[in-house]
């Protein structure tokens, strides 16, 4: 019986389907939109929506906890503190932009960091196709910031 089993299994053991969740999560971090399945998807979410949260407190413990999630460890496992910091910074181009640019765009927001689109179904197979991508897009160099309206209490 299957009560109170939370999760998707997608017909794989639990190594394949963890590895496949975080290189999905590494892909959706780095190109911030993918598109995959639906129930990829919804299971991608959860693992993404986390590793955001933690990475809204930049210290060494959460860089080390989300590099294991993102498949990115450190070069020197030698070093410690500031130099470790350092060292991550450097080596681990996802792990980066997780900390330095998408924390701090989403800095703000309580929650609700991906948004799911449908978009149909897969011609071969007839899968709902899906694409997730971040809310909060990255600004491009040289573009103006949007207006925000503002109420007056």
């Amino acid at each position: 019986m299957r009560h109170r089993k939370s999760g998707r299994h997608f017909s794989r053991t639990a190594a394949h389907r963890n590895s496949m969740l975080d290189t999905l999560a590494t892909q959706l971090l780095d190109h911030e939109a993918i598109q995959t399945t639906e129930a990829k998807a919804k299971e991608l979410r959860s693992v993404v929506e986390k590793l955001i949260t933690l990475a809204k407190v930049d210290t060494v413990h959460t860089r080390r906890l989300a590099a294991s999630r993102l498949n990115q460890r450190a070069v020197n496992r030698n070093l410690v503190g500031a130099e470790l910091v350092a060292e991550l910074k450097t080596a681990n181009s996802v792990l980066n932009k997780l900390f330095d640019d998408i924390a701090k765009r989403n800095a703000n927001r309580p929650g609700g960091y991906t948004r799911i689109i449908k978009l149909g179904n897969r011609h071969g197979d007839n899968a709902p196709m899906v694409r997730i991508e971040l809310v909060e897009k990255a600004v491009p160099a040289g573009a103006k910031p949007a207006i925000q309206l503002t109420t007056a209490d």
